[in-house]
């Protein structure tokens, strides 16, 4: 599936445009870094770099070795996760428009979900075990 897309962040200092996001359904993250970044729940759906431009003011936190996350300078509203060596964007779905009908695709480290935020549904879910077994992860983030 190949879309294009148009958002902005909540005071409207940065637009995002996508051209050929992958797969524009969301994927949400539990792990202890996504909760502590996010209030609670990471949301995002995946781009590759190529398809992403973004203007305004924008600064990037080196999260990890492996990823930087990204915010509006002006109003703070969150924007992406990247991971810097393959290049992709994770882009918060909130900031478009077009990403209010769209269906949950996966979940990771369920077994760390707030019990505020815990999720319902039918799209493939990946315990902390699971998904590190198989990706690149940021160890000892637990609390």
């Amino acid at each position: 599936m190949t879309i294009a897309l148009e958002g902005q962040c909540l005071c409207g200092a940065v637009k995002v445009q996508v051209e050929g996001a992958h797969d524009p359904r969301p994927g949400a993250c539990h792990c202890r870094m996504c909760q502590r970044w996010s209030g609670g729940l990471f949301l995002c759906f995946e781009a590759d770099a190529d398809g992403v431009a973004v203007t305004g003011p924008v600064t990037r936190y080196a999260s990890s070795s492996f990823a930087e996350r990204a915010f509006c300078t002006v109003c703070g509203s969150h924007l992406w996760m990247r991971d810097t060596d393959d290049k992709t964007y994770e882009l918060m779905p909130g900031l478009f428009d077009a990403a209010r009908n769209w269906p949950l695709r996966s979940e990771i480290y369920v077994d760390r979900a707030m019990a505020s935020v815990r999720l319902a549904g039918d799209h493939h879910r990946a315990t902390q075990a699971e998904y590190e077994q198989k990706n690149q992860h940021v160890a000892g983030d637990a609390p």
